[in-house]
């Protein structure tokens, strides 16, 4: 099932030739290896705890090519996860993460590559995808 994680939530418009050129890079490599390690408490929804190193190796270099531009919330540690339930009671939120404890064990993520998207202030527009051909 696609899904997505999120590396940074709000980038200046004016790094987008840089980072087009930083995903390529990345992109002519193999896929970083992932795990789903558990399940997540969001308050209000749930979420899998995604591990990588490599993608987490990835994200601190971006970071790092964008020092200064960043928002506050992106310069906070990154907790990579894939949301599979949001804004929901509290109660229906631990409910789930209750009988997907009972059942979750860790299995395998394939990252199949970077993309960059653009808020359109309701929609998302994808501006581009960089699959990775290692």
């Amino acid at each position: 099932m696609p899904a997505h994680l999120t590396l940074f939530r709000q980038l200046p418009p004016s790094v987008a030739d840089e980072l087009d050129h930083r995903l390529s890079l990345y992109a002519a490599t193999p896929p970083p290896r992932a795990t789903m390690t558990g399940v997540m408490d969001l308050g209000e929804g749930t979420a899998l705890r995604v591990e990588s190193e490599e993608l987490e190796d990835i994200r601190y270099d971006l970071a790092e090519a964008l020092r200064g531009l960043l928002t506050p919330q992106d310069m906070a540690p990154w907790r990579p996860h894939v949301t599979i339930q949001n804004k929901v009671q509290s109660r229906d939120a631990r409910r789930l993460q209750t009988a997907l404890r009972a059942t979750f064990t860790p299995r395998p993520l394939a990252i199949r590559g970077l993309a960059t998207w653009r808020y359109l202030g309701g929609p998302w527009e994808r501006v581009k995808a960089h699959v990775f051909r290692g």
